[in-house]
């Protein structure tokens, strides 16, 4: 659009959009009914570099503040089954995770604490459930299973201290690679519903959970 307004400093229109004049110096009537120019628009290409005086910046409307319950650092252990959908859907509901899959996903990467595999018979499932520097009190330590199948394992880790006094004697660790000391929960699926009331579990020094539950 043609600019409309004072004359800007430093800045010269060109006699091209002068209103014609006649030889007496009096400017000529414009003949409406003189057809009109085709002329090529103007090319125009964005303005790229610093910001100039008095420019005018457009800043995003701003969010509104939520209170969000965040959950602290997790994993997800995905089974051998999961589509290319699922992993889809699990990584656009949350964009700020870090995924690992491949060889990455093989490497030694956080707390060994929750590795376990599952097996089943004909009319049980079978859960192992690797649990290392996990206290083995009951009034720290317990194991929940649902109608529908849910395993709920919570307890409370020894390992990964700063200091550990054993026989009467003081160690500061060097290195700290272990899960570190503090409340944790574990939870998964098992294949389908279970009859909760028949389940049997051992949690051995080997630190090794073990459970069997019969199907439903």
């Amino acid at each position: 659009m043609p600019y409309i307004g004072p004359p800007m400093p430093g800045f010269a229109c060109s006699k091209l959009f002068e209103n014609p004049r006649s030889e007496s110096g009096a400017p000529e009537k414009i003949n409406l009914k003189r057809p009109i120019l085709a002329v090529a628009p103007l090319n125009s290409m964005p303005y790229i570099g610093p910001p100039m005086p008095n420019s005018y910046t457009a800043s995003l409307p701003a969010k509104d503040s939520v209170n969000v319950e965040r959950v602290g650092p997790a994993i997800i252990f995905l089974s051998s089954f999961t589509t290319r959908e699922d992993w889809d859907n699990l990584m656009a509901s949350n964009k700020l995770g870090v995924a690992l899959t491949g060889s990455a996903a093989m490497g030694k990467i956080g707390s060994i604490i929750g590795l376990m595999d599952i097996g089943e018979c004909e009319d049980s499932y079978l859960f192992r459930v690797s649990l290392p520097g996990v206290s083995r009190d009951e009034s720290e330590f317990s194991c929940d299973i649902e109608p529908d199948g849910k395993v709920l394992i919570k307890g409370v880790t020894t390992t990964g201290e700063q200091i550990v006094c054993k026989n009467s004697q003081i160690f500061h660790m060097l290195t700290r690679n272990l899960c570190p000391p503090g409340h944790f929960s574990i939870s998964f699926q098992l294949p389908g519903p279970v009859d909760q009331q028949q389940f049997s579990g051992s949690f051995g020094t080997d630190g090794i959970l073990e459970g069997i539950v019969k199907k439903r």
